[in-house]
């Protein structure tokens, strides 16, 4: 059986606890959704960014011809001198190839 995937998103630097996380604007858990490990999030289950959008896929789309594909967006939300700070689509880290 092979090791478990981990997806990571590093937490901006300024981030503190206490603060809550979202994906795709869904509130997440700790311990359920995603652990917090080394000033990052860690997800279990598969995060995706669409990436660059290719020619053909451009092509596509200047037609009104709609492709999609997955594209997560992981926010986080935090209180700092009683003002509301706000993470937006931070950056996700797929597992590396093994």
């Amino acid at each position: 059986m092979g090791a478990m995937q981990r997806w990571k998103v590093e937490l901006p630097s300024e981030v503190r606890s206490p603060f809550e996380v979202y994906v795709n604007g869904v509130p997440q858990h700790v311990g359920d959704d995603y652990q917090v490990r080394e000033g990052a999030l860690v997800f279990e289950r598969p995060l995706a960014k669409e990436g660059r959008l290719g020619a053909w896929r451009w092509f596509m789309g200047a037609f009104g011809i709609g492709t999609y594909r997955k594209n997560d967006t992981v926010d986080v939300r935090w209180e700092k001198n009683g003002r509301t700070q706000l993470a937006h689509d931070l950056p996700i880290i797929a597992p590396e190839a093994k």
